[in-house]
């Protein structure tokens, strides 16, 4: 399958910083601020999920604030005629929950970069056979460190694992141990309520906290 035109993109936003920015329940009116303050914070990977409030005003407005480096989308993908819907607004990820390969496939034909969320070989498999750009170990509270290592032994070299579901600055290390390749950050890093000083604040945390892994 040929690889999405932003590949490039995101093997640079991963060189930087592979912390995808879940920004579950954003506001439109918090949208500019919000992202500013992630990207000031180092983070080139941020999704609004499709269940938060007018979720596509929110995408728009942060794909024309942020520069190109940043790689901004939508999560909770559910339905395949959403992705012409990103498309449209000029967004390149496609984030989901589960595997969905009708979702995965209209996401890389419309050469966006897709992240389905998966548990066993079996979906993991068969998400890159249609077309994911990485995948998504999603909870990570039920696949540990040991289920990502175990995938990883079976799974093509250089695959992308991203452990999504309760992960905070102080639990990334054995994921990280066990090859995982970045975080997808929720609630700890945003919640709704929270200002942009309070994302900021909370950006710097995880940001020291994967700089010391890789110092480790």
């Amino acid at each position: 399958m040929t690889p999405s035109p932003h590949q490039p993109r995101l093997d640079s936003a991963f060189a930087q910083l592979p912390l995808v920015a879940i920004l579950r329940g954003l506001r439109p009116e918090e949208a500019a601020p919000v992202a500013e303050a992630l990207f000031e914070a180092g983070f080139r990977l941020i999704e609004v999920p499709l269940n938060s409030p007018e979720p596509f005003n929110s995408i728009a407005t942060i794909r024309r604030l942020l520069p190109r480096d940043a790689l901004v989308g939508a999560g909770t993908v559910l339905r395949s005629e959403d992705v012409g819907r990103l498309a449209d607004l000029g967004a390149e990820l496609v984030v989901m929950p589960h595997a969905d390969a009708a979702v995965i496939r209209a996401a890389a034909a419309a050469g966006m970069l897709c992240t389905p969320g998966v548990a066993t070989p079996t979906e993991a498999f068969a998400a890159l056979d249609a077309g994911a750009a990485a995948l998504k170990i999603f909870p990570a509270e039920m696949a540990g460190p040991p289920v990502i290592k175990a995938m990883l032994a079976v799974l093509p070299r250089g695959t992308r694992l991203l452990p999504v579901g309760g992960i905070t600055p102080d639990t990334m290390a054995p994921f990280r141990a066990a090859g995982a390749a970045g975080f997808g950050l929720g609630s700890a890093l945003y919640k709704p309520g929270m200002t942009a000083d309070d994302v900021a604040g909370q950006a710097r945390r995880f940001t020291a906290a994967w700089a010391a892994l890789q110092a480790g």
